[in-house]
């Protein structure tokens, strides 16, 4: 990441921001409790890669997340997320 950098992670269909990166401002924001909590204290931003973590996936963090990106222009990337798990 440059050092005027801003990328956003966003989930779901009203594209709700979970985690951004400022570099000019020096900031990392993690938003763990929008959405009714569900990424609550689940969510790691590496603040040199811009990688997002979400530990102890469960269903309901399956979904659309899009990575934007603004850094003298605008790019984004949409991965689609999916969880399965059994139930005992």
């Amino acid at each position: 990441m440059k050092d005027d950098d801003v990328i956003q992670w966003r989930f779901g269909d009203e594209n709700t921001v979970i985690a951004e990166i400022n570099k000019q401002a020096d900031r990392i924001t993690v938003y763990d409790d929008v959405l009714d909590g569900r990424f609550r204290d689940r969510l790691k931003l590496d603040k040199q890669t811009g990688s997002l973590t979400i530990t102890n996936t469960t269903t309901e963090h399956a979904g659309d997340y899009e990575l934007v990106m603004y850094s003298g222009r605008f790019s984004s990337k949409v991965f689609r997320v999916s969880v399965y798990g059994e139930y005992r």
